[in-house]
């Protein structure tokens, strides 16, 4: 296994380089870990130098996991190294998993050679049978998460806190792999968690690992990707045989921290900026009074990537005596297969997430239904929508990314037509909806003869 090298400028169009890091002997492999730039050469390593890259990873072996910084071993037995600046004591500082111990272990250091134990965080959230990939980042608070633009800039808030992101695999209670954080305080060599509470990223169940950018001011959104996968299917899931590749990435998120009604301290996730990918830039359909009504669009010949965005703002929902659903389903004209979800307005709200009548891969673990509760916001009354679909992958934000999902998908034939439907519901409800087409991408890739990966989002 190497680490892979990708550049983009939109976080969207990528482009393929060069492996960037080779094993160095037969059974090796490179496994997690994240690269810095050493700026200021505390490393020592690049004289007259100011964009040096240092990289820390998980050498793996047949008897032992070490970690390597730029080749030098370090230390041993333990995994997935992510390495920050702490720019109030001048440190570098490595979050790092003692795996099956339960603990992700703080280490400081000068110059990314020499490394000092700090702490250990252990026994925090969902166990399952180990902890991975954990990342450790500022977060900026929302003064209001219910406003129609929430990461508007006069919305967002510098703060103290952080999250600590831990992935456990296996163990997730949809089962396999799952990420869930935990908000709190972090002096350079101590985090605080502020409660023992297992906070779920992702209510779906192919959204793993996910890794921050760093050097974003903290002030603002902080921005991840995630592996869009789950390892009970991830090395046996559809590929085709030009591709050259299984699995995918996730959408880039904006990340932020905001307190809900039920919850404080709840990691707010949304897609980056999506209107750069709008092909054309206006709707391809649209309604302001879908309530009670059906919006239905075929998009075979319009949206030659066969991947959309599309959203709906649901207002005015009574707070008590509300009755009335909307769902949305995503079929092909051709096998009949179909990807639908939904929320009830009434009782506990419940929204959910369904695979079920997609028949390109059958697999015990391939879980076919995802749901959560979503309450409607007291003060304004309103529930929003926004879903991303690719050919064979579904995100689904929800008020504006208080829940989120993330769901693979593999058809035998490709969807082409979007159904939007309100029913029953309660009088004075208003619905309005857009739909968007995504640009396709065409993604060089450098390994075996002249073939082309083919991408929307994932």
């Amino acid at each position: 296994m190497h680490t892979g090298h990708a550049t983009s400028r939109d976080l969207y169009d990528w482009d393929n380089q060069p492996i960037a890091i080779y094993p160095g002997a037969d059974g090796e492999g490179i496994f997690s870990g994240s690269s810095v730039i050493d700026s200021n050469n505390t490393s020592g390593f690049f004289p007259n130098q100011t964009n040096g890259v240092v990289a820390i990873y998980t050498l793996n072996t047949k008897e032992e996991e070490t970690q390597e910084v730029s080749g030098l071993q370090t230390l041993t037995q333990f995994r997935d190294p992510k390495v920050t600046w702490y720019s109030a004591t001048q440190q570098w500082v490595m979050v790092v998993a003692y795996a099956q111990e339960f603990t992700i272990g703080f280490y400081t250091s000068p110059n990314l050679t020499t490394w000092t134990h700090a702490s250990n965080f252990s026994h925090y959230g969902l166990l399952g049978l180990q902890y991975e990939c954990p990342n450790l980042v500022q977060l900026p608070f929302l003064t209001n998460v219910s406003i129609e633009n929430p990461l508007d800039s006069s919305n967002v808030n510098s703060t103290d806190y952080y999250i600590l992101q831990i992935s456990i695999n296996p163990g997730a209670p949809l089962g396999g792999s799952i990420s869930q954080y935990f908000p709190g305080i972090f002096n350079g060599t101590h985090f605080t968690a502020i409660d023992g509470a297992a906070r779920i990223n992702d209510f779906g169940k192919d959204n793993y690992a996910g890794q921050f950018f760093y050097n974003i001011p903290p002030t603002s959104p902080q921005v991840s990707i995630a592996w869009a996968s789950n390892w009970q299917y991830s090395q046996v899931v559809p590929t085709g045989e030009l591709e050259n590749f299984r699995s995918a990435m996730s959408l880039p998120r904006y990340n932020v921290l905001a307190n809900t009604t039920r919850g404080d301290y709840t990691l707010v996730s949304l897609p980056y900026d999506l209107t750069p990918l709008y092909s054309p830039p206006t709707s391809l359909a649209n309604s302001s009074s879908l309530a009670n009504s059906s919006l239905l669009y075929d998009y075979s010949t319009s949206v030659p990537s066969g991947a959309l965005s599309f959203n709906w703002t649901i207002t005015s929902v009574p707070l008590v005596n509300t009755t009335g659903t909307a769902n949305f389903t995503l079929m092909s004209s051709v096998t009949g297969e179909s990807i639908r979800g939904g929320f009830f307005l009434g009782g506990d709200t419940p929204f959910f997430l369904d695979r079920g009548n997609i028949r390109g891969f059958d697999n015990p673990f391939f879980t076919n239904r995802f749901s959560t509760n979503n309450l409607i916001n007291a003060d304004t009354q309103t529930f929003r929508l926004q879903v991303v679909i690719d050919r064979s992958i579904i995100e689904v934000f929800l008020d504006n990314g208080l829940r989120s999902a993330t769901a693979t998908f593999f058809p035998q034939g490709q969807l082409d037509t979007l159904m939007i439907s309100t029913r029953e519901l309660s009088p004075g409800i208003q619905v309005s909806a857009d739909v968007y087409g995504l640009k396709r991408y065409v993604l060089p890739i450098s390994y075996e003869g002249d073939e082309e990966i083919e991408s929307g989002h994932g």
